[in-house]
């Protein structure tokens, strides 16, 4: 998670640092309002990027949680049935005996 911190921060230093200095440059008006749509366009395009990567990321995440869940439904359901037919047993034998 700090990689991808690091990476974002380091994306936004370069787009502030891009930012200024397209207004610092010694074009026309026209060139650089263009210029800064287009930057702000790949911007968009990247950040659309990154989060259909991290809806990717979370529903992989989650689908992965159910199945754990469903393994430890199933697991547990299993051991009530064990503890159901032990005593079950336990239950029969005794009468059995008595």
């Amino acid at each position: 998670m700090d990689e991808d911190k690091k990476l974002s921060y380091f994306f936004l230093g370069v787009g502030i640092g891009v930012a200024v200095g397209l207004l610092f440059a010694p074009k026309s008006g026209e060139e650089t309002r263009e210029l800064i749509r287009s930057k702000a366009g790949e911007g968009k395009d990247y950040l659309k990027r990154r989060g259909e990567e991290a809806r990717e990321s979370a529903t992989e995440w989650v689908e992965r949680g159910r199945t754990a869940v469903g393994r430890q439904r199933e697991q547990l359901s299993a051991a009530v049935e064990a503890g159901k037919q032990a005593y079950r047993d336990a239950v029969t034998g005794e009468a059995e005996i008595g």
